[in-house]
This record gives C-alpha cells, structure tokens and sequence, in this order.
C-alpha cells in the first residue's frame, strides 16, 4: 500500500531523470577520451540534457512527480551529505565579514532590483518577485513571495518563466569568468554563492573550480536562502499582512540546512569517521548529478519566449547590479 501511494507515482520520473544523469556522465567520459581534459562538468552536462529533452520533447504528466522529486529530495539529502565533507577550518580564510556581507548584498540587491523593475515601468508586485528571485534563491523566492503580496498568477509565471532559464544560462558563464579573472576557489565560491539563483546552480557552477569552491559557494547560498523567512516577514508586515502570514518553520529555516550545519559541525569536531567520508562524498556528488538533471527536465526555453521584453530588462540588470556588488565584496574582503 505504502508502495503504491507513494513509490510508485515517482518511478517514471525518476527513471528519465536518472538516464539524463546516466548520459551526462557518458558525456564526461566521452569528453576526456576525445579531448584528454574534461572541459565540461557532469553536472553542467546534466542540466543541458534535460533542458533540451524539455524543450524539444516536452514532459508528459507521469514524469512530474518523480522529477519533482529529485530535483527537490534528492537534493537537500545531497546538500546535507556534502556537510559531511566541509569542515569549520577548511572554509574559514573567508573572514568573519562573510555574513555580515552576504546580508548588505541581498538587502542593497532587493532595493536596486525593485527600483530598476519600477523604473521599466513593472507593476509594484511583479518587481518584486523579479527582485527576491534575484536577490535570494530564484524560483523558491518567487513561490514563497508571491502569496504574501498578493501577486497575480501571470506575474508569477513571468517572473519564474526568465528566473528559471536566465538561472541556467548563468550557470555556463560564471566557469569562463573564474578561468578569466583568475578568482582562487575561496573567492570564486563566494561569488558563485552571492549570485547565482539556486543551490543546485551554485554546485553546478562551481564543480570546474574544485572541492573547495563547491564548499563554500554552497555555505554562502545557503546563508542566502535564510534571508528569505526576514524578508518575506518584512513584506508582510509592510502590507499590513503580518499577523494573516504564519511561516512554515520549513520555510524559514529549511530541513537541509540544519542537517547541512549539523553534518559540518560533526565534521568540525572530529565526530564522523574517517572512512565514510568518502563515501559520503561520493553519494552526494550522484545525487547531485541527479538532481541536476532534474533541473535541467524542469525548464523549458521556449517559455521565455512569452515573457515580457521589460522582465527580460529588468533581471538581465538586476542580475549585473548583483555581479558586481559581489566583485565589490570579494575587494573588500580580499
């Protein structure tokens, strides 16, 4: 019984999901054997599969579910294993400015992204969402705002439609710009975490740089993500709406980043075994790739091409003003 409610609706997806990842890494191994250098990651081979295998061949309603899955399960467990991996130590030549940085940067990029989509004539509440979907986690921002402000279902779709795709797109430029700029890994990983939109972009873009970039991109996202309980409260406390908005406790502070914490202090303090760290890295690096591929199944480029022209203006700028508060802080914490 228990299989049949709830296995089974997600074995289709599942299984489609795990032939784009399976593919990838065919990818990755073709790559080497040609080439002799992987140029490319699995992961950023994962998310290009799956948005052309949408985008040609669309997704039929049997395979949501387990795409959903895990482009959503499967990852926060592999967010949680690569906890297991970072020690205290290993990230801390970031500085103890990192927070207070990661703080300012969403703030200033929420005023700026709002201002610039109201400057392109955007409504209050569409430039809004464009504003949290840049400044804190994409998509994730954009769900958990649009309630709370009331916001039309078009303005929503609008504003993840280009969110989603520009997200991706993203993911492909920032390697070229760690290779150019000649960033370590510490500072590209801050980078990475400060800009891109989701936690899985940030492992994707940050896989070419190494272990540690991985690292710590993923803390300073997932710090990012945490901004989000305060602002959605800002928001509704600004629109009279405080006392109507209760906040899922999942929403404020989600599962897998305690467990994410939790895996890294355990990490810290000696306390996990030295031979299942391995291990633990190599499940979370296969679960990622999976769940990467589920990202790439779950957008769809010609949905772009219904997205207003000013949307397009006004992420495109936001998300340059965020680059380059970003560039700013990696100077001031250099």
């Amino acid at each position: 019984m228990f299989f049949n409610a709830r296995i089974k609706p997600i074995l289709p997806g599942l299984a489609i999901t795990l032939l784009v990842a399976l593919a990838a890494k065919l990818a990755e191994q073709a790559e080497q054997v040609l080439f002799g250098r992987g140029w490319v990651e699995s992961l950023v081979f994962a998310i290009l599969i799956g948005v052309v295998v949408r985008s040609v061949f669309g997704l039929a309603p049997r395979y949501c579910a387990g795409v959903r899955f895990c482009g959503k399960t499967v990852l926060e467990i592999a967010i949680v294993l690569l906890g297991g991996t970072i020690s205290a130590q290993a990230i801390g030549s970031a500085g103890g400015g990192l927070i207070v940085a990661i703080i300012a940067v969403v703030c200033a990029s929420l005023f700026v992204s709002y201002h610039i989509g109201r400057a392109l004539g955007l409504s209050e509440h569409l430039s809004l969402l464009v504003a949290c979907g840049n400044s804190i986690c994409g998509n994730s921002a954009i769900a958990a705002t649009a309630p709370v402000i009331d916001a039309r279902s078009d303005d929503v779709a609008a504003s993840i439609s280009f969110t989603a795709v520009l997200g991706v797109l993203f993911v492909f430029v920032l390697p070229m710009l760690h290779a150019g700029l000649g960033l370590s890994a510490t500072q590209y990983g801050i980078f990475s975490g400060l800009t891109v939109y989701a936690v899985p972009q940030v492992l994707a873009a940050t896989a070419p740089a190494g272990a540690l970039a991985v690292q710590v991109g993923t803390l300073v996202k997932l710090i990012r993500v945490l901004m989000l309980g305060p602002v959605i409260f800002t928001l509704a406390v600004m629109g009279g709406r405080a006392r109507e908005t209760r906040l899922p406790v999942a929403q404020v502070v989600p599962w897998f980043i305690i467990g994410f914490i939790a895996m890294m202090a355990a990490r810290s303090f000696g306390l996990l075994p030295e031979f299942a760290l391995g291990t633990m890295k190599t499940v979370s690096s296969f679960l990622t790739i999976l769940a990467m591929a589920a990202l790439g199944l779950s957008v769809d480029i010609r949905n772009v091409m219904h997205v207003g022209g000013r949307v397009v203006v006004a992420a495109l700028l936001s998300l340059i003003f965020l680059c380059v508060l970003s560039g700013v802080v990696l100077v001031i914490l250099a």
